[in-house]
Parts: structure tokens; sequence; C-alpha cells
């Protein structure tokens, strides 16, 4: 390749944008390069270098080049950008503002939208939508669990918060599967922070008994304030849904059990499910845990009542 042509590509990331490169080569530079397959076009007068060709964050870079200040990559495509999970495959996503004419490429899906395109922000170089939009435009993308995790791993990441999610749901209401969006965001707010969460609190935690149930509740343990999966503030009983993605190594189960020591020494009864018997026996789980709650509500009204008589 031309020296200046794959010092203009390796300053922008292995992106060639035809009108940048004219500033420094002529035409014919250009399109020898294309012709020779030194550089790949990815959109109209925009390339990347061959080299690079097949990586998948220079492509989503070619493509934020070409949509340049009237456009911001979307969708799944966004989702990448942020770093949260998305099929690395699949057409790259390119929201534009109405009324600016950008057209589609092969693995590219141009995206128009009426309202402004104020929901923008930068992330390594690249106009990307914000969090809650590129969720919320996912959901209908992605299924089952894959449709969930994004939402979940940002709020547990802090990107975003359920509330503002909420917001970014009700500016989209004509959005496919809407009402399970919705209510995906509901559980968020409600506490559920895993998928398992989710599970439990819709398809085992249930019915009489536990209506008290706090999901993440925050407590204060030795300093630090601990989140407690599913807590009754009745009884003190707190369920921790073990799930396979945090509890897979001897590290962690280490330091459940330093972490439920301290919470036992405050008087707290922590009981933990595992992942698979949660699935496979949720009707036996709903079962072992009122019998705990209910063999637990007086000692913990005792220990709650103990330093006010002491006094």
């Amino acid at each position: 390749m031309h020296r200046s042509l794959q010092q203009l590509a390796d300053t922008d990331g292995g992106v060639v944008v035809r009108r940048a490169a004219l500033q420094v080569v002529d035409h014919t530079v250009i399109d020898r390069a294309a012709t020779s397959g030194d550089i790949v076009r990815v959109c109209p007068k925009t390339f990347v270098d061959a080299a690079r060709g097949a990586d998948r964050r220079t492509l989503l870079r070619a493509v934020a080049r070409y949509g340049g200040e009237h456009g911001a990559l979307s969708h799944t495509s966004a989702l990448e950008v942020w770093r949260l999970p998305a099929p690395a495959t699949g057409p790259i996503h390119l929201t534009v503002e109405h009324g600016h004419q950008l057209r589609g490429a092969t693995g590219v899906r141009v995206h128009r939208r009426k309202a402004p395109l104020d929901d923008v922000a930068v992330r390594d170089r690249m106009r990307v939508v914000r969090v809650e939009r590129a969720v919320v435009d996912s959901w209908p993308l992605l299924e089952l669990d894959a449709g969930r995790a994004p939402a979940i791993v940002a709020v547990n990441r802090r990107m975003t918060t359920p509330d503002r999610l909420m917001a970014a749901v009700e500016q989209a209401p004509r959005i496919g599967g809407r009402r399970g969006l919705v209510r995906l965001v509901e559980l968020l707010q409600a506490g559920c922070r895993s998928q398992l969460e989710l599970w439990g609190y819709q398809r085992v935690f249930v019915g009489a008994g536990f209506e008290g149930l706090r999901w993440q509740a925050p407590v204060r343990i030795g300093g630090h304030t601990v989140y407690l999966d599913a807590f009754d503030a009745g009884t003190g009983v707190d369920f921790e849904l073990d799930g396979t993605e945090f509890h897979a190594g001897l590290a962690d189960r280490e330091r459940d059990l330093r972490r439920d020591a301290a919470l036992q020494a405050e008087g707290f009864t922590v009981v933990r499910f595992s992942h698979a018997r949660l699935r496979r026996d949720p009707d036996g789980v709903r079962r072992d845990a009122l019998a705990v709650m209910g063999a637990r509500a007086g000692a913990w009204l005792q220990h709650w009542r103990r330093p006010s008589s002491a006094g």
C-alpha cells in the first residue's frame, strides 16, 4: 500500500475515508489500493486496511466514520461498543438523522430516525447511541436470555439505572415485544440483578409468605455494604441464589463463606440455593424457604430485642 495511505489508515484505527485520503494522496492511489485489495470497501467512500478487514472493532469504526456527525452506531452494534453482551456477528447497525441520505451496504443496516439524534455519546472515538437507547433498540433483535443480558449487565456495572431504562422504553412505544421489556425493567427496579434472580422472583419466591422479600437489600457489615439477594426483614433470613457465572471456583466459594460468617455473626440466617436446584425443583425450594422463615422468626425478634433490654 502507498506509504501515505498506510499512515492514514494507521492513524485512524485501520479506516480510510476517501475525503480525508484525498488530502494526502491522488484519487488514483486510492482507486489502485481498492483494486489491488490493499483496502476493502465497507461503506460508500469508506474503506478499511485489508490486514484488519476481519477485525470487528475496525469495521465498527469504519461504519461510525461513514455516519459522521449525523449518524451513530446503534442497536446491537452500540452494545458491542459499550462492551455489553451482544452477538459479534451479523450486520452493523447505524442510525442517522432524518433527511440525511446515507445508504446501507453489504453487512451494514441503516436506520432513519425522525426525531433528532440527541442521545449520542463518543466512546473509543466512535459516535454511538447511549446505553439505554442501545438496550431498548436491541430488544426485538435478541431472544430470551440474550435479550435480557444487556440490561442486567448495564445496571450491574452502573452504566445506567432501571429508571433511566424505563424512561427510554417510554420513548419507544412501538418497539416489538415491548410488554416483555417493560416487565424486565420493572424487575430490575424491584432489585433483581441476574438472570437467576429474575427466575427466582417470577417462578420460585412467589405467593403467600414471600410478600416481604427485598431483592438486593443493602446491609452494613464490618464497615462495608453487602447486598443480599432476597432478604426477609421479618425473619432475618437471606436467600442467596448461586448462579453458575459467579460461583464456579474455589476463590468464589471462600469469599461466600466469609461473607456468610460475617452475616451470621450479626444474627442473619443465610440459606443458599444452587442454580441447578432453583431450576429443577422450584416447589421444593419454596417449601424449604418457608420452613426456614417460620423457624427463624422468633430467633430474629429475640436477637433484636436483646440490646434494648440490656440497656
